[in-house]
């Protein structure tokens, strides 16, 4: 049977100049509805606002289930998940994923107007942003989506694709319910791959899909020597210093190079396609503007590799912290018994974690000296996460990016991890596409946070973009 002339790819497609124009029109009711569920303080790290951040889950549960979605709260140990279905039987399904929590705005002498009485101010000439907390992490991102949702049910009365939207209340403290609540409802859940707004972009005119993240290895390792800590007067010299132990075997870790050298570290590590290579030299992405930011000026990195290769695509090794011994005031002279580091490898590709941590401890115990021994503690381990280059996915948000922005359009791994990317892959085996619209100058997490209209109206207009080529 062939498709009707209104459910046909390509008469899908010429009714998107109409949605545009609706978007186009109703940004000032769009903000309105956006500056309403910023009002409401959701912050969900606070049990002083349990209240108001289960009032922020109902707020967006009724505005979907006024635009035809079947909408529910649904509960969890801690707040609530807003889940809302839209099957289309016979095309594809996405599920969408955000979160409506906030951080705290401590220190609010800090902020320059009321972080829940949100503001349309003007920046500098030609930009306006909308400040408030949660205007780009994440409410405004998720409304980015939803309003593109809007204007294509307003317009054609149907979405091109089947939908669930999923949006947590505890990504701001580590969305600690949610892969339980993804594992137990995985059936409902199933979609052929997941959407994602709360990234950013590569600046202000260059929109970013985020196609790979990298995995996580995190370690914690205790050496110890004497059974207790000994005045170095007496026993320096003769007794095995763990502190000085662990400093030689983590300075091991890397050679003069920058390559990590444990044992079978880069197994499965792949090299970049030379397309990849040529789009990311094409970025031209300095040492003196991503690290002058933060008071450096050069690389330690791997000789070789690109800035941009060495902070998204390759894997790396940090020491996160380290200690023993007397660390108070004034001093105190001794050997300590014990000595401690926590250690993280960001991975890429198909490495495996848990060779890699086994990897690691074995490259501790073989540089250990007699009288010393290590205790390990192990705290994550993730594998990293990307969509294929070739995915239809991928390329049809690209398009539909490119078509909306006017230019390129970057595809690069985020250096990062982003945990729910790794559960929708491990319990509902999809893929996720991360497209955003934040700036690095938006200021999540920190006073006068904001975003930029722009962001948020062409945000909108391309995510309309991308579902109507995701239903072609």
């Amino acid at each position: 049977m062939m498709p009707s002339s209104e459910s046909h790819p390509m008469a899908a497609m010429s009714q998107l100049p109409a949605i545009l124009a609706r978007l186009d029109s109703g940004l000032d009711a769009s903000l309105e509805r956006l500056s309403s569920w910023l009002e409401i303080p959701s912050i969900g790290t606070d049990p002083a606002f349990n209240a108001q951040t289960r009032e922020a889950a109902e707020w967006l549960r009724a505005d979907l289930e006024g635009l035809g979605f079947k909408a529910e709260l649904r509960e969890t140990g801690g707040h609530p998940v807003v889940l809302a279905h839209r099957p289309k039987p016979g095309a594809s399904h996405a599920l969408f994923y955000g979160h409506y929590d906030v951080q705290p705005v401590d220190p609010l002498s800090l902020w320059d107007t009321d972080p829940f009485k949100p503001v349309v101010r003007e920046i500098e000439p030609g930009r306006q942003v909308i400040s408030a907390r949660g205007a780009c992490d994440d409410k405004g991102q998720v409304m980015t989506f939803i309003e593109a949702v809007r204007a294509t049910l307003a317009e054609t009365g149907d979405l091109p694709i089947g939908l669930t939207i999923l949006v947590e209340g505890e990504e701001e403290s580590g969305s600690v319910n949610l892969p339980g609540y993804i594992k137990a409802n995985a059936a409902e859940l199933k979609a052929d791959y997941a959407l994602i707004c709360d990234t950013g972009m590569w600046d202000r005119e260059t929109p970013l899909i985020t196609s790979t993240l990298r995995g996580m290895v995190y370690q914690e390792v205790t050496l110890t020597a004497a059974d207790r800590d000994l005045h170095s007067g007496l026993f320096g010299g003769a007794a095995a210093n763990p502190i000085h132990i662990l400093a030689k075997i983590l300075g091991e870790l890397h050679d003069e190079n920058g390559r990590i050298t444990v044992p079978g570290f880069y197994d499965g590590v792949h090299e970049p396609t030379n397309a990849q290579k040529a789009e990311w030299a094409d970025l031209d992405l300095k040492e003196q503007d991503f690290l002058g930011q933060v008071g450096l000026k050069h690389s330690i990195g791997e000789k070789g590799r690109m800035l941009i290769e060495q902070i998204q695509s390759r894997p790396t090794c940090d020491v996160n912290g380290i200690w023993g011994g007397y660390t108070g005031e004034g001093s105190k002279t001794v050997i300590p018994g014990k000595a401690s580091a926590k250690v993280s490898f960001r991975l890429v590709g198909d490495q495996d974690p848990a060779k890699i941590a086994a990897a690691f401890q074995q490259f501790i115990r073989d540089r250990l000296p007699e009288d010393v021994t290590a205790e390990f503690i192990s705290h994550s381990g993730s594998p990293a996460l990307a969509v294929p280059p070739d995915s239809p996915v991928l390329q049809k948000a690209r398009q539909a990016l490119a078509d909306e922005w006017g230019g390129r359009v970057v595809s690069i791994g985020s250096g990062g991890s982003i945990p729910v990317g790794g559960d929708f892959k491990r319990t509902l085996g999809i893929d996720t596409l991360f497209v955003g619209f934040g700036l690095d100058d938006d200021r999540v997490h920190s006073p006068n946070e904001k975003y930029d209209l722009s962001s948020f109206h062409k945000g909108q207009r391309s995510w309309a973009r991308i579902l109507q080529a995701l239903g072609s």
